[in-house]
């Protein structure tokens, strides 16, 4: 079976005393993602102590992950988070598309194409 799904899971490190920056940035990333018709899903989780997080991202297909990754959320926000926490790794999985997934290895994700399993 075949899956068009592509998931995203970012881990960012909170710099100290950036917490309430970070959560007002997140905030804007989800308001501009949820516009985004490609975009399934957009869930950040945050551990026990505020100084990690992990973003879980979904997209329909490989357009869709364009589409993010060219529109202003990527654009304009990332730049601004990356300010208040560093990225401590990025996995994707599923195929993004030839142009995503270039963009995508230069600047550290590692890619897991979909191997098999239930489609969904």
């Amino acid at each position: 079976m075949t899956n068009s799904k592509v998931h995203f899971v970012v881990s960012l490190a909170i710099n100290d005393g950036k917490l309430a920056q970070f959560q007002s940035i997140a905030q804007e990333m989800i308001a501009g993602t949820v516009k985004e018709a490609g975009a399934l899903g957009y869930e950040w989780f945050l551990s026990a102590d505020h100084k990690r997080c992990r973003l879980v991202e979904t997209y329909v297909d490989p357009d869709a992950v364009m589409a993010h990754m060219s529109g202003p959320v990527v654009r304009d926000l990332v730049p601004k988070i990356l300010e208040t926490a560093s990225l401590t790794s990025f996995e994707v999985y599923g195929d993004p598309g030839a142009e995503a997934a270039k963009t995508l290895a230069g600047i550290g994700a590692e890619i897991f194409p979909f191997w098999h399993g239930l489609k969904g």
